[in-house]
């Protein structure tokens, strides 16, 4: 049975989806075996609120160590 992971990560970007991409791009540089992203939120950050940001959810498998 396979169990996964989850975990939460902010993104930022140029459109909402340049910084979902940006938490997925982060995220497999040190997580193997993604199985999903969910969006949570998106939303406008800044002082001129031009900085998009996603706040995701990233399911990963969990990997067992061999005895």
């Amino acid at each position: 049975m396979a169990v996964t992971k989850i975990i939460e990560l902010v993104g930022a970007g140029s459109s909402s989806d340049d910084a979902v991409q940006a938490a997925l791009k982060d995220a497999r540089q040190s997580l193997r075996n993604i199985k999903a992203v969910d969006v949570v939120s998106v939303g406008l950050r800044g002082e001129n609120l031009d900085e998009w940001r996603a706040h995701v959810r990233i399911s990963f498998l969990v990997e067992r160590v061999s005895e």
